[in-house]
């Protein structure tokens, strides 16, 4: 006679992602603004918008993931960054559109569900919320024995915003001879960690002191991607700037490109700044080629304005550096 198997013996704990749920309803609950009208638990988030300052409202949407910037948080067993680092990238996406943040929905999937772990993962995920006055309204958590290693997990978020559709920024304004203004990143954000875990891990681990970075390579490598959402909002109201462009994978061009219309093309002085530590290092280690850095990594701009020329000093004293032109 075969012994009876349970759920939980297959690898599915029921018990600790109902505890998971309950102890993270509080501060979920702070996210919500009085457009929510459901706490988490339901089948769906109900949010009422309010679009009467609108003309006419666009939703926009955004999906992204953190990717193997998780495994230096794995490494480093620090986990609320990382829900940090997903809502403002996902924030940075829509805001480059002119788009206000509504919501996030999470996807949150792992081997064996660790409550502790799971709570310091959606507690970043508040923290950025509430910074960007986005609330959760819902989200998923998926135990799934045998996919992950033990410790180990993914993330995805989901972004809802909306933009009067006279104030969209897709590129439509840009045009030759407007200058691109580089606004400083602090790190690699949420992209190129393959390649920067294939280079520094061959010499250090999360805990080495690096004295070019002045702090640990985990610190460093786990900074909280910045949200732009304040600074998009501020230069809005300058009229002649044209576009932004959120610097992810793909880096500066690559990125930038999605805003230059047809018949344009850029022209970016990669020695117009000093690149951060960080990059000469994982250069100078790997003997990465510089094709392979501008294209996997940000080299220390993490976010592009394309301004008319006119304006171009002003903005770039206040916030950052010339770094092109489209041409």
């Amino acid at each position: 006679m075969r012994t009876p198997i349970t759920y939980k013996d297959a690898g599915v704990d029921i018990e600790a992602g109902d505890a998971l749920v309950r102890s993270i309803k509080g501060i979920v609950k702070e996210t919500h603004t009085p457009a929510v009208l459901t706490n988490i638990g339901g089948f769906g988030g109900l949010f009422r918008p309010e679009f009467s300052a609108y003309s006419d409202p666009v939703l926009v949407s955004s999906v992204d993931g953190v990717g193997t910037k998780l495994m230096v948080a794995f490494q480093a067993r620090k986990y609320d960054t990382v829900g940090q680092d997903l809502v403002n990238h996902c924030v940075n996406d829509i805001a480059v559109c002119g788009a206000e943040p509504l919501f996030f929905l999470d996807y949150f999937a792992t081997g064996k569900l660790q409550p502790e772990i799971g709570y310091e993962v959606i507690k970043g995920f508040t923290i950025a919320c509430k910074e960007n006055g986005c609330a959760l309204v819902g989200g998923e958590t998926a135990e799934m024995p045998d996919l992950y290693k033990d410790g180990e997990f993914d993330l995805a978020g989901t972004i809802v915003g909306v933009v009067d559709r006279p104030h969209i920024y897709d590129g439509s304004r840009v045009r030759r001879g407007d200058v691109l203004v580089g606004i400083p990143g602090n790190g690699l954000h949420t992209n190129g960690y393959s390649l920067a875990r294939k280079v520094l891990f061959q010499d250090y681990t999360v805990d080495s002191h690096i004295p070019e970075l002045g702090t640990t390579l985990g610190e460093a490598l786990l900074a909280v991607h910045p949200s732009y959402l304040p600074l998009i909002r501020e230069l809005k109201r300058n009229g002649q700037v044209h576009a932004f462009a959120h610097i992810t994978g793909g880096g500066i061009e690559g990125n930038t490109k999605r805003v230059v219309p047809d018949g344009c093309g850029l022209k970016v002085d990669y020695a117009a700044w000093e690149r951060p530590a960080l990059f000469r290092l994982i250069q100078e280690m790997g003997q990465v080629p510089e094709a392979d850095m501008r294209s996997a990594l940000n080299l220390g701009i993490g976010l592009v304005v394309v301004v008319a020329a006119a304006a171009a000093d002003a903005l770039a004293a206040a916030h950052g550096v010339i770094i092109g032109e489209v041409v």
